[in-house]
Formats: C-alpha cells, sequence, structure tokens
C-alpha cells in the first residue's frame, strides 16, 4: 500500500472532509463529487480540477493546507462528458448549484485544459477569475490521438490504463515522486471504463484554446523542469499563447507536484496576484494547517514568480 494513502494527513482529511455528490444535469447518472472545505461566505473559491488519472482527492494536501490559510477550496470529479462543450455546460451548472458567481481555477493537466475550455466558454459573461495550470496544454493535438478519441469507449477499462500508465514516470524517482506515482496509480484504479473513457476522449478529442477570448484573465503557468507528461514544444507552446502570464517553475515534480512538492505549489497558489481580500480570510485563525507546513515566505516566491 502506497505511503501517502495511510499518512496521518491523508487520513485526517477523509474523516473530517466529507465527499459530496451532486446531480445538475437531466440526466442523473452524471453525479459530481466534490470536496468543499474553507469559509462558506467566501463566493469566490479556488477551484480544482484533476488530470486525467485523479480524483478529487488527489489534491488533498491543498485543501488542508490553503484551509488553514482561510482560503476556501473545492475539488472536483468530473462525471461522464464526451465533449468539452457538454463539459463546460454542466460545469456551469454546478457553479449555478453552488451559486458561485466567479471562481479561481487550478488546472492540473487535462484539468488546465478543461479550466481554459471553461473560461473562453463564459468569456460573454465571465466566471473565471483567474487560471493555474500546472503541467497544462492548450491544444489536444500534442497527444496524436485526435483520429483514435472516438473510439476510447469501445475499449475495455485495462486498454484505458494501460493507456494512462504509459505517461507515467518510468525512471528512478525521489521516494516522494515514487509515493505520489503510487497513489495516482491507486486512484486511476478506482475509475471505470465510463469514467476513464470519457477523460481519454476530452483529452485526446481534437480541439485548442482560443486565446483571445480570456486574454484579460490573470495566468499562472505552473510546469515543472523534469520529466513530464508534456513535451518542451508543449510548454513552449502555453508561453507563447500567454506571454504576459506569471510563470511558478518547479524544479522537480514529475506529473504530479501537487502531491510530491504540495509545499511549493501551496506556496505559489498563496502568492497568486489574482487573490484579492474578499477572496481569503487572513484575520481569521488558521482552523486546519498540515504539521510539516512551512511559513510563508512571499518575498522569496514574488523573486521566482516572473
Amino acid at each position: 500500500m502506497g505511503e501517502i494513502k495511510v499518512s496521518p494527513d491523508y487520513n485526517w482529511f477523509r474523516s473530517t472532509v466529507p465527499l459530496k455528490k451532486i446531480i445538475v444535469d437531466d440526466d442523473d447518472s452524471k453525479i459530481w463529487s466534490l470536496y468543499d472545505a474553507g469559509p462558506r461566505s467566501i463566493r469566490c473559491p479556488l477551484i480544482f480540477l484533476p488530470p486525467v488519472s485523479g480524483t478529487a482527492d488527489v489534491f488533498f494536501q491543498q485543501i488542508l493546507a490553503l484551509t488553514g490559510w482561510g482560503y476556501r477550496v473545492i475539488a472536483l470529479q468530473y462525471p461522464v462528458y464526451w465533449d468539452h462543450l457538454e463539459f463546460c455546460d454542466g460545469f456551469r451548472k454546478l457553479l449555478d448549484h453552488l451559486q458561485l458567481d466567479k471562481v479561481h481555477l487550478f488546472g492540473a493537466s487535462l484539468g488546465g485544459f478543461l479550466a481554459q475550455k471553461f473560461a473562453e466558454y463564459t468569456h460573454k459573461s465571465p466566471r473565471v477569475h483567474s487560471l493555474i495550470l500546472c503541467n497544462a496544454f492548450s491544444d489536444t493535438s500534442i497527444f496524436n490521438q485526435t483520429w483514435t478519441a472516438n473510439s476510447f469507449w469501445l475499449m475495455p477499462a485495462f486498454m484505458l490504463k494501460k493507456i494512462v500508465l504509459g505517461n507515467f514516470s518510468s525512471g528512478p524517482v525521489d521516494p516522494m515522486m515514487a509515493d505520489a506515482i503510487d497513489f495516482m496509480v491507486d486512484r486511476l484504479e478506482s475509475l471505470g471504463q465510463s469514467e476513464l473513457a470519457s477523460r481519454l476522449t476530452l483529452n485526446c478529442q481534437n480541439s485548442y484554446v482560443e486565446p483571445h477570448k480570456i486574454r484579460d484573465i490573470p495566468v499562472t503557468i505552473m510546469d515543472v523542469f523534469d520529466q513530464s507528461a508534456l513535451s518542451t514544444e508543449a510548454k513552449e507552446e502555453m508561453y507563447k499563447l500567454y506571454p504576459n502570464a506569471r510563470r511558478a517553475h518547479l524544479k522537480t515534480g514529475g506529473n504530479f507536484p501537487y502531491l510530491c512538492r504540495s509545499a511549493e505549489v501551496n506556496l505559489y497558489v498563496q502568492v497568486s496576484p489574482a487573490w484579492t481580500p474578499e477572496h481569503v480570510r487572513f484575520r481569521d485563525p488558521p482552523k486546519t494547517v498540515l504539521p510539516n507546513s512551512p511559513p510563508l515566505d512571499q518575498q522569496a516566491l514574488h523573486r521566482t514568480l516572473r
């Protein structure tokens, strides 16, 4: 069993933050699963969107640490949606159900792409206050799978999992990264065939971001210098797409820095230029803080953010 799954922090999270299930579509098989933690008075929370292999709890370290600083944090797990427009419409309905007019979005990999598509989808009536894009991409063609995207629904679960696992790091990694990979493999195993097939379809069907529709939204691009599923070309394309974006670089972290480099990720989130007093209540004493959370060194992080 992986170290993260049996860690005190994860067990504390599972015992204190309830998992909610919400239906907003006419099809009651489409169920959003989410963790909603922090002050309910905050009406512009930070929402985390997971990668293909992730469930809502992969962001448990962000939930524990950031709510301790007064943030309201929501981590989501998607229902089965087969195209980006359907996802965006469902996500809009979810925000309406939660009575959230505007949100900050943190998207990892596929989650980052969907965050951009949702910002694009709502550009005429903006719902996204800022974007933090972690190991994200702007064009699905980088995966060279657009021609197979419409056949994922036919594939058995074991084949779909093999496709996803092919993007995981296979070489030697440090113990924290190894634990993160083990945890993500476990989360991948918990997903059903339709969930995986739909996510891979969203990840690979022919689509790209139209940056002119979201150029007024503050963007932070978070990526790693070591091995990840994204090519150097894909990263460079993101930089070109968002020339004014802040860059949060991590020396290491692989595909899942929010798990294995959570302290750095959490600090980068806290110094996001888009946060204003109505989004976070620093005056309140922390209610939940990870035992090993470092003190907030904003000056040091501002020197590394460009």
